[in-house]
């Protein structure tokens, strides 16, 4: 099930984004709340890494921003990550359907606004960015540094979120914000991921299989997207997700979730 889910969340971000809220319910049936949000972003990591390397040639004509925002980026989801490992797994159960259901809001925003102007043709040449002013770079950095503080604590619609960021900050032009959004996601949540390896939080039983079939999964996801339809994968992941977070919140606040221990097993 996990070898699957791997393969079918990591395609599913190459395609519309929104794979964590497939691969992080899944692995809760059967771990501990921080346990499974941090083996699902090792889960979900080597994607990122493939993504970024077929889309690297679309990244020169914003490689300026790429360094402007990856430090605030970087140092947004360490915050993020630290915040998640303080809380526990009582602390982090009782926001679990409310993380749901803000991934979920986001993977749905781009069926409910179209914010990108029509773009040139794929094969039409690409300039590079014009340099940002100076108000921009700090007010863009300040932007990321939030965005990146969710990427690390629960990371799920973290892609949707940050092309969302994007556009505030004029970034529109779709073949150069996908794979920006790729090598900025995927590094931000390697800062997480080395927080959890660092804190004992990762399952390796099951985040190794699902790591490494995300590599197989990320490369079809990049195959099949010019024939994929975007709005019916999101269309499905959104469904999924408003049903995931109605159980948690039905599981929390009215079945009643019982907690063992000092925060070791969610119940």
């Amino acid at each position: 099930m996990l070898f699957l889910v791997a393969i079918v969340a990591t395609a599913i971000n190459s395609i519309a984004g929104g794979g964590g809220l497939l691969t992080f319910p899944v692995l809760m049936t059967v771990l501990p709340p921080v346990t499974a949000d941090a083996t699902s972003a090792v889960a979900l990591l080597p994607a990122y890494v493939t993504s970024t390397w077929a889309g690297r040639k679309h990244l020169a004509p914003v490689r300026r921003w790429f360094w402007l925002l990856l430090g605030p980026s970087l140092l947004g989801s360490l915050l993020g990550a630290l915040l998640l490992n303080w809380s526990g797994n009582r602390s982090f159960m009782a926001l679990i359907p409310w993380l749901i259901l803000i991934a979920t809001l986001l993977t749905m925003r781009p069926l409910l606004t179209r914010w990108m102007k029509p773009q040139p043709p794929s094969d039409a040449t690409v300039h590079e960015t014009p340099a940002p002013s100076l108000a921009l770079q700090v007010a863009s950095g300040m932007l990321l540094f939030l965005v990146a503080i969710y990427g690390g604590y629960f990371g799920a619609g973290i892609g949707i979120l940050v092309i969302g960021a994007f556009g505030l900050i004029g970034l529109t032009d779709i073949h150069s914000v996908i794979p920006l959004k790729n090598a900025l996601s995927g590094a931000l949540r390697a800062v997480a991921v080395t927080v959890f390896l660092v804190e004992g939080e990762v399952d390796w039983e099951y985040g190794l299989v699902m790591a490494t079939v995300a590599l197989l999964g990320g490369y079809l996801g990049g195959s099949l997207v010019r024939w994929t339809n975007r709005t019916a994968v999101r269309v499905g992941i959104v469904v999924l997700g408003f049903a995931i977070a109605a159980y948690y919140f039905w599981r929390i606040y009215a079945g009643g979730i019982h907690m063992l221990g000092n925060d070791e097993s969610c119940f």
